[in-house]
Order: structure tokens, then C-alpha cells, then sequence
């Protein structure tokens, strides 16, 4: 950088240069209520050591360490220490692959394994390196199938978590697809509307299971719906640890996978990085955005990785390419792996069920302390509850240290006094009744 602002005058010809009067207005969509006013209240003349003495002491007032039933996308689930010393070797916390990968083994082998996983989890032939998140993964998916079928219209599920269904109508905005929202009864994808929508213009079905309700849908069913008029059937799973004991979407019949990969070994940590998957059958891979490892053998007969595809815009022409995605999730996509091969097939299946049970224990605890379970579907960890006063809910828990559940009417209109609960193996059953009685005190 030849240009260094260090004096008034300098900022000030920086601001006239981007047609702003004071710094001030590069921050003027913060909320004034949460900006700080008064300089830090950090007495003067204090050395390093005495300042991180005093912040440490603030520190101590946050309350970390509530129970948490907000799911909504975001899933707080155990986390084996192996995952952060792993990921936190210095071979891997710089796990971008560089543009001679083959010098790069280790790194290559790593998203090798996770691909495996991800296709063994999913039912599906080839899962890609790397894409933003769960959302970004879904709206890339559009991309695919009308690439693949020529056709321009998109059917989407409204049961889809309302931020990933914002995020597809950004991208189909900007490829000038027609997107056609599908209602949903009880709690499901309605398939009777599916069948009056869907049409040969119809490029694929977007749909999630389980559903921003935590509702399982019935796959088989709507994939005979989906290809009855040629189109693809892209399914979507935010709460990746369904996928230990629900039977994979691949072996469901769906064309494309997407999913958010965040349960496994991710932290929440303030929303994000997330970790987006797509995986796919044989026929559609060359489709695919992303990169995609392959094993071959060297000219000595050992086993070695290569980058198989790599379509992507910085790699081929433009506009030969599948996507613009440019940034990597290999270290969110590593972690994964190392969280699954400590699991394992039957770790994963037995956090899985945790979750199953401990959800139903909560929803019938609710049920039986006067709540309404608002869908009879079935659900895995996630599931809605109807109150008296969901506002007062929502006040009420945090003031008793309790996070959740999330109110629906904000995204659903229809849903008033509708909260959404999810319970992760994490959750105890004490805090779980204790949930319950705040609960039952505001309704």
C-alpha cells in the first residue's frame, strides 16, 4: 500500500474520495443504543498486565454457560478435544490447497477422507471440497439443475429455514429463475400443491428434511412427484447429525445434496464459519461447483491425491465455469472429519438418538404442562410449540438463564405465538425440566 493516512488531512481526502463527510457515517447502520458513548471506563497509567488483569475480571460477568434449546440452524452439540489439537496443528490451520495441490499430500488426503464420509452419510456418489455454508450450498444447487435440465424454474419448499430460502432467492434473482414457493401442511411440504405446480419448466424441488420445523419429510413420496415431470430433486439437511439415524437422502431417491456441516466439530461461535456440503450422484458431477480430490497412483504404483475437478472461475474460463465460490472451508471441512472418525459409525448413531429422545422427552413434558405441539409429524431434535403468550416466553427465559426457543411469527405470519425448541445431547434432563416449569409459569 503506497498511501498510509496518518494525518487529518489525509482522512480527510480519503472520506471526500468515497463521498463521506465523517467517519462516523461508515457505521451509521450500527443502532446508536448499543454504540459506546464515553471513552472505555479503564483508568489511565495501567500496564499491559493490569488491563488484561481488569478485563479478565469483566469477563467474568458473562454468563456462558446456559442451556441452550435454540436450534434454528445453529446446534450446540459436544465436541471431543482431539478436533481443536488437531485442526490446530500448523500443517492445517493454513488448509487452503495451493495451485500446484499435488505438494500438498496430507491436505489432499484430509478432503479426500471427508468426501468419503460425506458420500457414505449421504447415499451419494461424489461430494464436493468445499462451499460457504448450508445456505450459499442450496442456492449453488439451483444453479446445477438448471444448468442440467435447461430449464429455468425453481420450486422451493417454504418449510426451508427462512435464511437459506432468502439467500436462493438472491442467486435466482441474479440468473433470472422463476421461483414458486410451496406451502406446507402440517408441517410438511403440502403435496398436493407440488403436484398442481410443478411442470416441465420446472428445473428441481428444494426441500429440507428435517425441516426448518424439525418435521421429516416424506422423501419417497415427493420424489416420485419430483421426476413425474423431469425435474431434480435437491434436498437439504441443516441438523447434519439426522443423517446417523435417518435413512440418507441418496437412498430416498434425491438427485443433489446440500447441507450444513456445522454439527460436526464446529462450534457455534457467533455464527460462524460455517461449513457448506454438496454432494451428488455420478451423472451430475461434472456440474458441480467447488473442487473435488481424487486417489490415483504414482509412477511407482503408491497410492497418491489429486485435484480430479476444480471448476471453478480462477481455474477455467469464466464463463465455462460452475461457480465463483473462491474461498475455501477445508479447515471446517477437516474438523468435520476428525469429529465423524472419533465418532464413528455407531458414536454418531448413539448422538443421534440422544437427541431423538431427549426432544420427545421435552415435547411430551410440554404437552403434558398445557402446551400444544403444533404438528403431528414426525420430528428429529427440533419440533414446535404453541403458548398462550410467546413474548413473554421469550422474556421470561433468559431472565431464568435459559436460551430459546426461537419465535416463528417473525419468518411465518400464520404462526403467532408459535416457538421453535431443540434439544441436543448436551441438554440435561434437569435443565430440560427446568425449561419446562418456566414455561408452564407463562402459560
Amino acid at each position: 500500500m503506497d498511501f498510509i493516512p496518518n494525518t487529518d488531512e489525509d482522512r480527510k481526502l480519503m472520506l471526500k474520495e468515497i463521498n463521506v463527510n465523517k467517519i462516523s457515517d461508515l457505521f451509521k447502520d450500527i443502532p446508536s443504543s448499543v454504540l459506546l458513548k464515553d471513552r472505555l471506563k479503564i483508568p489511565a497509567g495501567l500496564s499491559e498486565i493490569e488491563v488484561k488483569k481488569l478485563l479478565s475480571e469483566i469477563s467474568f460477568k458473562n454468563n456462558v454457560n446456559m442451556p441452550c434449546f435454540l436450534g434454528a440452524g445453529a446446534y450446540q452439540h459436544f465436541i471431543p478435544s482431539v478436533v481443536n489439537h488437531i485442526i490446530s496443528r500448523s500443517e492445517f490451520y493454513t488448509a487452503y490447497t495451493p495451485y500446484q495441490p499435488e505438494i500438498s499430500q496430507g491436505i489432499l488426503q484430509a478432503i479426500y477422507e471427508y468426501q468419503t464420509m460425506i458420500c457414505s452419510l449421504t447415499g451419494m456418489d461424489a461430494a464436493n471440497a468445499s462451499v460457504y455454508d448450508g445456505a450459499s450450498a442450496l442456492a449453488e444447487s439451483c444453479i446445477m439443475a438448471a444448468n442440467i435440465t435447461k430449464r429455468s424454474q425453481i420450486l422451493v419448499s417454504r418449510a426451508i429455514h427462512p435464511d437459506y430460502r432468502q439467500v436462493v432467492k438472491t442467486y435466482c434473482s441474479a440468473h433470472g429463475f422463476e421461483l414458486v414457493d410451496i406451502g406446507f401442511e402440517n408441517g410438511v411440504v403440502s403435496v398436493s400443491e407440488l403436484k398442481e405446480k410443478i411442470s416441465d419448466k420446472t428445473a428441481a424441488f428444494l426441500v429440507q428434511s428435517p425441516n426448518f420445523f424439525g418435521c421429516i419429510e416424506d422423501l419417497k413420496k415427493i420424489e416420485k412427484v419430483a421426476h413425474s415431470s423431469g425435474a431434480l430433486l435437491n434436498v437439504c439437511v441443516v441438523e447434519a447429525t439426522s443423517l446417523g439415524l435417518l435413512k440418507s437422502p441418496g437412498e430416498l431417491g434425491a438427485d443433489i445434496f446440500v447441507g450444513e456441516g456445522q454439527s460436526f466439530g464446529n462450534p457455534v461461535s457467533f455464527g460462524g464459519p460455517y461449513l457448506g456440503i454438496i454432494a451428488v450422484k455420478k451423472e451430475y458431477v461434472r456440474s458441480m461447483p467447488g473442487r473435488i480430490v481424487g486417489a490415483t497412483v504414482d509412477k511407482d504404483g503408491e497410492r497418491g491425491y489429486i485435484l480430479t475437478l476444480q471448476a471453478r472461475e480462477q481455474h477455467i474460463r469464466r464463463e465455462k465455469a460452475s461457480s465463483n465460490i473462491c474461498s475455501n472451508e477445508a479447515l471446517c471441512a477437516l474438523a468435520a472429519t476428525v469429529h465423524l472418525a472419533v465418532l464413528g459409525k455407531n458414536g454418531l448413531k448413539q448422538v443421534s438418538e440422544l437427541c431423538l429422545q431427549k426432544s420427545h422427552y421435552l415435547m411430551d413434558k410440554m404437552e403434558s404442562n398445557g402446551c400444544e405441539i403444533l404438528f403431528s409429524s414426525p420430528v428429529y431434535n427440533e419440533f414446535v410449540v404453541k403458548v398462550k403468550n410467546s413474548k413473554l416466553v421469550s422474556k421470561e427465559l433468559p431472565d431464568k438463564g435459559i436460551i430459546g426457543g426461537l419465535e416463528l411469527v417473525k419468518y411465518y405470519p400464520e404462526l403467532e405465538n408459535c416457538l421453535l425448541f431443540c434439544v441436543t445431547e448436551l441438554n440435561t434432563v434437569e435443565e430440560i425440566d427446568r425449561l419446562v416449569g418456566v414455561v408452564k409459569e407463562c402459560n
